[in-house]
């Protein structure tokens, strides 16, 4: 079921559920060459999108996560309250 501005509220392909055992799961293609282009299209666009997000975070973040990776390597074991003072940019407490 997927829902975009292109395509909308659909759901693609039906369920086939074999009743031998040891047989897969399977989809049924109930849907033209040019709407499954679309959707793929739609599907790289997201996972695309997602990507740049997540990698804007990453590197936003950098310097914390490199204060945090280091500090792991120093104590091993960090709690809650530690992790806290690391994003803080404040002096880990023992």
């Amino acid at each position: 079921m997927g829902m975009s501005d292109k395509i909308g509220p659909l759901a693609c392909g039906q369920k086939e559920e074999q009743i031998f055992l040891g047989r897969e799961f399977s989809r049924h293609r109930d849907y033209s060459e040019e709407t499954a282009r679309l959707i793929d299209d739609e599907v790289r666009g997201i996972v695309t999108q997602s990507y740049e997000k997540a990698k804007n975070i990453l590197n936003g973040t950098m310097a914390t996560l490199h204060r945090l990776a280091n500090t792991l390597l120093e104590k091993e074991v960090l709690d809650g309250s530690q992790i806290d003072q690391i994003i803080k940019s404040e002096a880990v407490e023992p």
